[in-house]
């Protein structure tokens, strides 16, 4: 049976370099980067050459870049850093973050006195800028503003340069969880004023259990994990040497061919959107993923015109890959909690589904898709 992968806002499959780079490292960097002998001192270059790399694609020092477990380590370091020592007492986000901001935020407020704001959305998922600068401009409370730079479900582009800008104007810290966007845009952290931002190696065709967190040098930052002070005393634990030299990889290989890939990617996107009006009538896009300008050209978030709560499960069944929210929450049977906020109560229980596309995606694919959903819609 014909089977076609349109999960990558999931997980994206490994490139061939990247298990090719880790297998070398396996059979040859063994050593300990924190031992002071010859092989603990090689796997030490090895290690800081890495860094020193996936620094440069994003135009800040090595010292700015913390190698973590994935996404959800780092978010959890950047927002318990946030309340626990850099004494932030609000925290503004939105209702549509993913869970491993807003859950992290939830539990530090049963412990820590600080007040969580929620930023306002339209009815596409987008956020209100001049609702962000008036919460940002009333009171004198220290604050962190937490908004992800690409909607993992939706595929929305947060204004990054605009929202940083607000922040400086009213000196408030800036996280963002950029996991959908690092490898599928070109990032100059010079240019913008973030502080804080995550990324995470299996979106960009690396290992699972591997990314990175960027933070902006003379920011007081702390461990969460105490044992032996790797990572200069930010993240205690032995580094993942083999999967940080294929995260490396693989964010390299995504960037040397990123503006070929994305015109490609964005074609079939298009090309999916137009099938889709075609051949199923009253169908509709969540938020904004049609927009081929606002949204990520990974991520195409359908809402069909039924109720069919076998959806996904037929689609399996008929080799479709896809998801109907964030994988996180995989096994889950309530609905999306991003859909939630932006659809009213007839839409929400019509059936949606995130497809998201990686380079490896084909037009035949697509159509393939197609031709499965005209017969189970129908």
């Amino acid at each position: 049976m014909k089977k076609v992968y349109f999960d990558n806002a999931a997980t994206t499959p490994m490139l061939k370099e990247v298990v090719d780079v880790m297998m070398e490292s396996m059979n040859n960097n063994y050593g300990n980067p924190s031992s002071i002998h010859e092989m603990g001192r090689k796997a030490k270059v090895v290690l800081e050459t890495a860094r020193k790399k996936i620094a440069g694609f994003l135009n800040v020092s090595s010292a700015e870049i913390v190698f973590t477990s994935g996404g959800t380590e780092a978010n959890n370091l950047v927002l318990r850093n946030a309340i626990e020592n850099l004494n932030v007492k609000r925290v503004i986000t939105s209702k549509i973050e993913h869970h491993a901001v807003l859950d992290v935020l939830l539990e530090l407020n049963k412990t820590y006195d600080f007040e969580i704001e929620y930023v306002e959305l339209n009815d596409k998922g987008e956020v209100d800028l001049e609702d962000l600068k008036t919460k940002l401009t009333k009171g004198e409370r220290l604050t962190l503003v937490s908004l992800m730079w690409v909607n993992n479900e939706l595929g929305n582009i947060l204004p990054v340069e605009k929202v940083g800008e607000l922040c400086r104007e009213n000196n408030a810290f800036f996280h963002t969880d950029a996991v959908q966007a690092v490898g599928h845009f070109h990032i100059d952290l010079k240019k913008l004023n973030i502080d804080f931002l995550v990324a995470s190696a299996h979106k960009f065709h690396g290992p699972k259990g591997v990314g990175f967190l960027y933070v902006r040098k003379n920011l007081s930052f702390k461990s969460m994990f105490f044992g032996g002070g790797q990572e200069k005393g930010k993240r205690s634990g032995t580094e993942n040497l083999h999967s940080i030299l294929g995260m490396q990889k693989a964010l390299e290989i995504s960037l040397s061919d990123l503006d070929s890939d994305m015109i490609k990617i964005k074609m079939l996107k298009q090309h999916f959107i137009s099938e889709l009006g075609n051949e199923i009538p009253n169908v509709l896009f969540n938020g904004v993923s049609q927009d081929l300008e606002k949204s990520s050209s990974t991520i195409l978030n359908v809402r069909f015109p039924v109720e069919n709560k076998m959806l996904l499960f037929n689609l399996d069944l008929n080799g479709v890959f896809a998801s109907g929210g964030s994988a996180c929450q995989s096994g889950a049977s309530k609905k999306s909690h991003v859909l939630v906020e932006i659809l009213n109560e007839e839409e929400i229980q019509k059936s949606s589904v995130r497809f998201s596309f990686s380079k490896f995606s084909t037009k035949e694919e697509v159509d393939f898709i197609v031709e499965k959903l005209k017969r189970l819609i129908s």
